[in-house]
């Protein structure tokens, strides 16, 4: 039993921030209902992790049964999700005075990458604009290069998924004492900008230059923050900041320390300089050979390990960190909770595999159930993915679960 257990979550489908919300959600024990727009897949999302956990019903909510479909099942849920861009849900008829009218204590999470009102709430735009207009793209790449495109994690995820979960979990709290739901406005590109607080801070203390980037400690500019390319073509990665761990690595490393001397370590007239002398000494041995010296000590080293290579890791083994679902590894539900465990309840489901049940839920019997989807307001799959039965359930810890 999650922290969420009893909680219902209704998500309008869509793709990337806000169906990874749904999954958090939903590995938290929320009951999350996907309410999917057609019975179709699309081949690039065959094997969808963020449909974990989910159930999946096809309503067409462009119809007047459909909307009024929604509006039933919004009268039994906690929260909704919605990710279109500002005032579709509202043509649609299931805006938030809609759904309030049918549950004044729904939080209803909304998720953009502009967010609801200024001049670009209406545009188009992708994790990399959002990034860009907040600061985070220009910061990441070397000082001589062009930015860096840091996958989409940063607007689409970290700015985006776990803003929209931080609010709606909030908001959750505030309904329990007030009886009362709101709205979550979850900005992709609010999101990005506060994630480069420590890089403001920084600033305003005189010790970052937001102007450039690959020249300031945590952005590649430090020789003892940076990756380095191993005898074998692999990479290890760096983070020896606090003196004590520097230290450490020129002792396990067999660094000269007439070379390295601990008071230079800070003075960035020298980093250039000891940044090549360091990438000359990573370059006598192999990524594995490295790992023997330095892997668990203070001295702050990691291999660069590929998302193929993570899962084998021992640390990673150990913690159970890697789950198979779907036929596929993934990363085990995080945070990790003391006593209401985390756990993928299934895997993914077919579009429209619950449909049916949902709508008994709602007290419809089969022959309204039947009538509906012959005018296709509603589509029933029945079934789940071949896959999806076969791994055994798991929770955070990697324990099966009945």
């Amino acid at each position: 039993m999650g922290a969420l257990s009893g909680y219902r979550v209704i998500e309008l489908a869509g793709i990337g921030p806000c169906p990874m919300a749904g999954m958090l959600l939903a590995d938290m024990g929320a009951d999350v209902i996907c309410v999917d727009r057609s019975h179709r897949r699309d081949p690039l999302y065959a094997r969808d992790m963020s449909r974990r956990g989910k159930k999946s019903m096809v309503v067409d909510l462009k119809t007047p049964q459909g909307r009024d479909l929604l509006l039933e099942l919004v009268a039994t849920a906690d929260v909704l999700l919605e990710g279109f861009r500002p005032g579709v849900a509202e043509k649609l008829g299931i805006g938030p005075a809609d759904c309030a009218a049918m549950n004044p204590a729904l939080v209803y999470g909304r998720m953009t990458g502009w967010g609801q009102e200024g001049p670009l709430a209406h545009s188009a735009g992708h994790d990399i604009n959002y990034i860009a207009l907040s600061g985070a793209l220009h910061a990441v790449g070397p000082a001589d290069g062009k930015p860096v495109v840091p996958l989409n994690l940063v607007g689409d995820f970290g700015g985006g998924s776990l803003f929209l979960v931080t609010g709606v979990l909030a908001a959750l709290l505030e309904a329990r004492a007030s009886g009362r739901g709101q709205v979550v406005d979850a900005a992709m590109v609010d999101g990005a900008a506060n994630l480069m607080w420590m890089c403001h801070s920084f600033h305003a203390a005189g010790f970052w230059d937001l102007s450039r980037r690959g020249v300031n400690t945590l952005d590649g500019g430090a020789f003892f923050y940076d990756t380095y390319a191993t005898a074998d073509g692999e990479y290890i990665a760096l983070g020896a900041i606090e003196p004590q761990f520097y230290a450490q690595l020129l002792e396990l490393a067999g660094l000269d320390p007439a070379r390295f001397r601990a008071e230079e370590q800070m003075d960035a007239t020298q980093w250039s300089r000891l940044r090549e002398e360091l990438a000359a000494v990573f370059l006598r041995k192999t990524r594995a050979q490295w790992c023997e010296l330095l892997e668990g000590s203070d001295a702050c080293f990691s291999p660069v390990l590929s998302a193929l290579e993570a899962p084998a890791h021992p640390h990673n083994r150990a913690r159970n960190a890697y789950l198979e679902v779907d036929g596929f590894p993934q990363p085990a539900p995080a945070p990790r909770f003391s006593r209401t465990a985390s756990q993928v309840a299934h895997g993914q489901r077919l579009p429209g595999a619950d449909t049916r049940d949902i709508l008994h839920g709602l007290g419809l019997v089969d022959a309204d159930i039947h009538a509906l989807a012959r005018d296709g307001v509603i589509h029933c799959t029945d079934h789940y993915t071949s896959h999806s039965k076969s791994p055994p359930e798991r929770s955070a810890g990697g324990k099966e679960t009945p």
